[in-house]
């Protein structure tokens, strides 16, 4: 019961130690609705084809899971292309895998890893594993083919698996190259050095230009791949409530806390109503004049809202607190109730099924588990003391059986309904008989952690935009729209004392804008086939007016040059500026060189491959050089980290040899296999032809 309870609830299993997300067991309806699609697929890895339709039913599916569409559709399409990619490898290894091997996966997963499936000499039982399939083909076809799917899922996993134990198996450290490591970490080298910084040359020397940024992206293509994007710029203009619309509704609160007068027809004669902080009955006054009905829940002093949890948590039973403003609401509240409430419950049950219940293989009719239940109830009642003997003796549930029907540490919500109920509402030692969809539960309340928590009555104005707020809105649209048709967006923005944002780069399946928030149509406006870089347009949103232009348009299949800049530009103006100081640094020794660039000979001593500090700076590229020079021997100039070096070789200390070098070995071999998968994935996707048709297909 424990076991498909936990599946339900979740809709989904997810094997953390793996990374890889599987999707629920309970598959609903698949995608229909209405809306057709071009028969072109959404894409292709290497030539195979990603269906269109098995592709939306897949972000379909996984939406149930309470994900945004961004999520979803990036989810989806990593994991087609990860699969294709591998797919590919698995079917040139002729890579297949048997039902046991399936099986011994299964028995690794933490869901699996329970009572349920083990048998008294702790071993798996393969026997009710089968019981437990036969429970979920009971439950109807939708839910068998959940399971179908999520073990070809489990199978793929496997093959994955599979595939890189078979990569990390051949991976090999040879002696030589384990020496080679202990060498490079050991053998010293002195040297001396000139260095002509690069911070000696000033920025505005060396600009790059957008072009060079673009041949360099275009240079190094598989390092810089990606999804068609659009460059936008955009101004929300916000129809928050004003200042007096803030006013009006703290009025309106004002008014609810005095005493009024209303005729009473019943009495012929005009009554007293007492305000909110007066009234007997806040919950009736609640229900009747706040914009937010009363909520019955108890509630912690952390769940409050941290600005006003000192003051509403320390308020005594019928005292208020307000008006005070959170957000774009006034409210007053008042405090109802302080109790200790039960927070974590720790019950034992015993289960007694019949063969029509949920998850059932009792072979008992309802009228016989009933009596049978009964005949428990009373023998519990007579002696609590046996209540755990008891439970294993009799109990169906093969999740508490091993613990004498005991669960330790229940939240509300946890249990089905009619269990969490009596659990959370009946005091400690109370034993009672309670019938859920699995049958009757005989349970006892072992114990309760409980929390001080409080009830509170509050009242809630909205302040919304008034008219004259949501006509200033509209009016400075239109100036901006008027503007724009002739000034450079963010010119005219702040003409206006607006604020223009830019966004480098937004993908197809992006959900939110920065700044301001989920725009999901506007992103989807700017990647319809017919909208062009220029072009702008106006939305109205429950947050404002915003107004959205398309500054570039990027299907290249590579980054654009905005978002690469930041990697590139570092190093193109460091290209620009060794050359400079290459023209500086003329001589043919270190002193030659520092003597035409004015600066010293420095000196490094014994410096290894772990510590390989030039001049306070990390230079692996000149220590290499150094390390590699014979004695005495000066290098050509050297493009730096930091700088561009000369260097003179002035002595070499040469690690002992020993005996072995089966400790390196060890370590270089370790290192090498754990990267064995994310250095294939890397290859793989580096070396394939991806074609992504998501926004051409599904936008049509």
């Amino acid at each position: 019961m424990a076991v498909l309870q936990k599946i339900r609830e979740r809709s989904g299993l997810l094997i953390g130690a793996t990374g890889v997300a599987l999707f629920a067991f309970i598959i609903g309806d698949l995608f229909t609705g209405g809306m057709s699609f071009s028969s072109r697929n959404v894409g292709e890895v290497d030539g195979v084809s990603i269906r269109t339709n098995d592709y939306i039913n897949k972000v379909h599916n996984a939406q149930q899971n309470g994900q945004n569409t961004t999520e979803v559709h990036n989810q989806i399409w990593g994991n087609e292309v990860r699969s294709i990619l591998l797919n590919n490898q698995f079917e040139k290894l002729g890579l297949r895998l048997g039902k046991d091997q399936i099986i011994y996966l299964i028995q690794r997963l933490p869901d699996f890893q329970n009572p349920q499936f083990y048998n008294e000499a702790g071993q798996f039982d393969k026997g009710k594993f089968n019981a437990f399939l036969a429970d979920i083909q009971k439950q109807g076809q939708n839910a068998w083919n959940g399971w179908l799917a999520y073990e070809k899922q489990l199978e793929n996993f496997a093959k994955e698996e599979a595939y890189f134990n078979m990569i990390r198996g051949a991976v090999n450290t040879t002696a030589l190259e384990a020496k080679r490591v202990y060498h490079n970490e050991n053998d010293g080298v002195s040297f001396e050095f000139v260095k002509l910084g690069y911070e000696t040359v000033k920025d505005e020397e060396v600009k790059v230009k957008d072009e060079e940024i673009l041949n360099y992206i275009k240079k190094y293509a598989s390092q810089f791949k990606a999804d068609n994007s659009r460059s936008l710029e955009y101004v929300l203009i916000d129809n928050s409530p004003s200042e007096a619309d803030l006013k009006a509704a703290n009025n309106q609160i004002n008014d609810l806390l005095q005493s009024s007068v209303s005729y009473n027809n019943l009495r012929k004669k005009n009554d007293t109503v007492a305000g909110f902080n007066r009234t007997a009955n806040p919950v009736d006054f609640v229900n009747q004049h706040s914009d937010v009905p009363f909520d019955s829940t108890y509630l912690t002093k952390e769940q409050l809202p941290a600005e006003f949890a000192d003051a509403i948590y320390g308020l005594a039973v019928g005292q208020s607190y307000g008006p005070y403003t959170e957000g774009n609401a006034i409210k007053v509240t008042r405090m109802l109730k302080k109790e200790a409430v039960a927070d974590k419950v720790t019950a034992s049950h015993i289960l007694i099924a019949y063969k029509d219940a949920q998850s059932s293989t009792s072979t008992l009719t309802k009228e016989e588990a009933k009596a049978k239940a009964d005949e428990l109830l009373k023998q519990v009642q007579a002696n609590s003391a046996d209540f755990a003997r008891i439970a294993t003796e009799n109990t169906d549930d093969p999740g508490s059986k091993a613990t004498g029907g005991q669960y330790k540490d229940i939240t509300k919500g946890y249990m089905v309904p009619q269990f969490d109920e009596f659990i959370f509402t009946k005091p400690t030692g109370s034993i009672g008989l309670v019938e859920t969809v699995f049958g009757y539960h005989i349970i006892k309340v072992d114990g309760k952690q409980n929390a001080e928590k409080v009830q509170l009555a509050t009242l809630v104005k909205n302040a919304e935009a008034s008219a004259e707020t949501e006509d200033k809105v509209h009016a400075m649209a239109t100036k901006l729209e008027e503007a724009i048709a002739s000034k450079e967006f963010s010119k005219a923005a702040a003409e206006l004392g607006l604020i223009a944002h830019p966004a480098a780069s937004i993908g197809a399946f992006t959900e939110q804008l920065p700044a301001v928030g989920a725009q999901r149509e506007a992103i989807q406006w700017a990647f319809g086939k017919d909208v062009k870089a220029g072009d702008y347009k106006r939305f109205s949103t429950a947050q404002g007016e915003l107004i959205v232009k398309v500054k570039s348009i990027n299907e290249s299949g590579l980054v654009s040059v905005d978002d690469a800049r930041a990697l590139v530009e570092p190093i193109l103006i460091r290209q620009k500026k060794a050359e400079i100081l290459r023209k500086k640094m003329t001589g043919d020794t270190v002193e030659a060189v520092a003597k035409a660039t004015k600066t010293n000979v420095e000196k490094v001593e014994n410096a290894t491959g772990v510590n390989s500090s030039v001049g306070g700076f990390q230079e692996p590229k000149v220590f290499g050089t150094a390390l590699a020079l014979d004695v005495n021997k000066i290098s050509k100039l050297i493009e730096g980290k930091n700088g561009v070096y000369m260097v003179k070789t002035t002595a070499k200390n040469k690690a002992t040899e020993l005996p072995n070098y089966e400790g390196f070995k060890s370590r270089v071999l370790t290192n090498n296999a754990n990267s064995v998968s994310s250095s294939v994935m890397n290859s793989l996707y580096q070396q394939a032809e991806i074609k992504d048709n998501r926004v051409k297909v599904l936008n049509q």
